[in-house]
C-alpha cells in the first residue's frame, strides 16, 4: 500500500504496531528503516516543513499508525536544530502520537498527562519565531483541539488527536 499524495511512493507500514497487543511479532521496521534513512545527522538551522520524513511521521498518526509515527518523528527530532523552534513542536507532536498509542491500548489516564504535556509545549510555541515547519504548521489550531479533547470529562479510544485536523480548522 502506497502514502497518500504528500509523501511521495512511500510505502505504509504493513501493520499498526501496538505493544503487547498486535498479533504480528513486531514493528514493521523494514518500512520504517526506508523513511529513517531520509533523515539527515543534522538538520541546518531548521526542519524543511516539506521534508519526506517529517510529512511521513505526520500522515503515520494521522492513518491510525501511532507507533510508527512516534518513531518516525522521533528520528526527525534527534537531526533538529538543538534549542529550535522545531524541536519543541516535534516533541508536541510526539507526545501526541504516544497520547493517541495509549488511547488504543485504553490507557486514558496516561493519554490525559500526554496531551497535557504536548499542550504545554505549544502553548511554549505561539509568540515564537523562525523558519520551517514550526513557522508552517497550525500550532494555534492544534493547540485548540489538544485543549478541547483535555476538557472532556474521560477520554476514549475515538479522541485520538489527527494533525491535518488542526490545519482545517
Amino acid at each position: 500500500m502506497t502514502a497518500p499524495s504528500g509523501i511521495g511512493d512511500l510505502p505504509l507500514p504493513r501493520w499498526a504496531y501496538v505493544p503487547g497487543v498486535s498479533e504480528k511479532s513486531g514493528a514493521d521496521y523494514e518500512t520504517l528503516s526506508q523513511v529513517s534513512a531520509l533523515v539527515p545527522p543534522r538538520f541546518g538551522g531548521y526542519v524543511p516543513a516539506r521534508h519526506p520524513a517529517l510529512r511521513y511521521g505526520l500522515t503515520l498518526n494521522d492513518r491510525g499508525y501511532f507507533w510508527e509515527a512516534q518513531e518516525i518523528l522521533e528520528a526527525v527530532w534527534a537531526a533538529a536544530p538543538q534549542g529550535g523552534r522545531e524541536r519543541i513542536l516535534l516533541r508536541a507532536c510526539i507526545l501526541i502520537a504516544t497520547a493517541n498509542l495509549r488511547l488504543r491500548m485504553q490507557k486514558s489516564h496516561v493519554a490525559a498527562r500526554l496531551l497535557g504535556e504536548a499542550l504545554g509545549e505549544l502553548e511554549a510555541l505561539r509568540n515564537a519565531g523562525g523558519e520551517g515547519f514550526a513557522d508552517w504548521f497550525p500550532v494555534a489550531a492544534l493547540a485548540a483541539l489538544v485543549k478541547a479533547k483535555l476538557e472532556r470529562p474521560q477520554l476514549a479510544k475515538t479522541d485520538c488527536v489527527a494533525f491535518a485536523v488542526a490545519g482545517r480548522t
